[in-house]
């Protein structure tokens, strides 16, 4: 009897597991996929993005806040989830801005990545999914997310790296996240004008930088019965989210019919595959469940 198959999401801070992938994550679940959501920072330095959050209980505790914000969410996606114990490195206003010391963007590779490495060989998932090398936008720490991530999926396998963090386990995919592409928001765009409702999109594609997307899609997860629980989740991220507005602008009904995925770029890959691919899981086979220890 082959193992069951895990996922694990790899993310920045709370409320990014439910704005990149949830609709995924909750198909998967619904499947039977055994899901885990590691959370690098706690996202003390966020802002209250939300107006109706901005109250001064609410800022002075917002690390506290968001963790509870996160227990809603993981609940909301059946994901089971864990924080890393990195603090928040906060968005700098400019390129000029020095990084807070201690912040989890200016750690040394092999001490940001070991928790990392240690969670992937305890939960031993088969296909990991984090951000591509740009952050998905250059956040500090998506950016160093992706680096922890790619350290981990190389590293964790190999018993002679990161000694004393468990045995080893090699993860069998990896995937970038490629939710927010121009030519999705082009189609939403498209459809929303059609129907008379007018579009919240026009000013973010004229702004859109004209350049070849870095990473292709291979990658398309019909996940469109799932977007009411991506909605929840998100919503639970109260302080992060505005119930109306930008977010849900767009109605779901369209979305659904318009682009009822969730995409990704296959980033690495030790099984054979043959893309585009419609499902995280393309060849990796019964026999492959147990995993790979090199």
């Amino acid at each position: 009897m082959s193992a069951p198959l895990r996922l694990m999401a790899v993310h920045a801070h709370p409320d990014d597991e439910s704005s990149k992938g949830a609709a995924t994550m909750a198909r998967y679940v619904a499947e039977g996929v055994e899901v885990l959501v590691c959370t690098l920072t706690g996202g003390e330095r966020g802002s209250v993005l939300n107006p109706k959050m901005d109250r001064p209980e609410i800022v002075e505790n917002i690390g506290e806040v968001r963790r509870k914000e996160m227990d809603r969410a993981r609940e909301i996606l059946g994901v089971q989830q864990r924080f890393l114990g990195f603090v928040d490195s906060g968005l700098p206003e400019s390129e000029e801005e020095e990084l807070p010391e201690g912040c989890f963007a200016l750690q040394p590779l092999e001490i940001a990545s070991a928790p990392l490495v240690a969670a992937v060989r305890e939960f031993r998932p088969h296909v990991i999914l984090t951000y591509d090398d740009d952050g998905g936008y250059p956040h500090p720490d998506h950016i160093m997310t992706n680096r922890v991530s790619v350290e981990a999926f190389e590293a964790a396998g190999d018993p002679d790296r990161y000694p004393g963090t468990g045995d080893p386990w090699q993860p069998l995919k990896l995937y970038y996240q490629m939710g927010f592409t121009k030519e999705r928001f082009e189609a939403l765009h498209e459809a929303m004008n059609e129907r008379g409702m007018g579009s919240p999109y026009a000013d973010w594609i004229a702004r859109w930088e004209d350049r070849p997307q870095k990473w292709p899609v291979t990658t398309k997860v019909p996940c469109g019965d799932y977007f009411a629980t991506r909605d929840e989740a998100l919503m639970a991220h109260a302080t992060q989210v505005d119930p109306d507005g930008f977010w849900f602008v767009c109605p779901r009904d369209l979305q659904q019919e318009i682009w009822p995925t969730e995409d990704y770029h296959l980033a690495r890959s030790l099984v054979d595959t043959e893309l585009p691919e419609d499902d995280l899981f393309a060849g990796i086979h019964a026999e492959e469940t147990a995993g790979a220890c090199k």
